[in-house]
């Protein structure tokens, strides 16, 4: 590994892409990214890594519903900030375009923080429609897929309905 894709903004006040990228990787989603880096991974970025590789993937590649980095989802944008989103669709659409991934959806109940954040899953499901999309684990009490560092090491990973999931929440 090593072949890092790494997408932000100048200012480093978002994220888009962080990841491995080799031949197989496993696409994780989460609600929005923290301060990790290539050379700085934080914990779930650690968890993602790992669980990609003993899941059978060379690689990993993280992508998130918001691209605001925050290391306290609390301290979101309580409004959309457009411009950003659109160009983590943009950055997203171009990582898949011509290819189809496994997708991980991991976001756990972070998802109920901001009502946007439903809003960027729809806009997102629409670039994933020719991907595999999986969560790890059965699906939490509340319907949502578990987050990264919540979740045992021996559960499997099971097929996801994203288009039923965002019907019903």
């Amino acid at each position: 590994m090593g072949n890092w894709i790494y997408n932000n903004t100048l200012n480093n006040k978002s994220r888009y892409i962080l990841g491995e990228r080799g031949k197989n990787p496993l696409v994780c989603i989460g609600v929005n990214p923290s301060t990790a880096t290539p050379y700085k991974l934080d914990n779930t970025l650690r968890v993602v890594k790992s669980r990609a590789l003993s899941l059978g993937y060379d690689s990993w590649i993280m992508i998130n519903l918001y691209p605001q980095r925050a290391t306290d989802p609390n301290k979101l944008h309580k409004n959309i900030d457009l411009k950003i989103h659109r160009e983590n669709l943009k950055a997203i659409s171009e990582l898949l375009m011509g290819n189809s991934y496994d997708i991980w959806v991991a976001w756990g109940t972070l998802i109920e923080k901001r009502k946007y954040l439903k809003r960027c899953l729809f806009d997102l499901s629409k670039i994933l429609e020719d991907n595999k999309i999986y969560s790890i684990g059965k699906i939490s009490k509340k319907g949502h897929p578990h987050h990264p560092l919540y979740l045992r090491n021996n559960l499997p990973i099971e097929k996801f309905n994203i288009l039923n999931y965002i019907k019903n929440i």
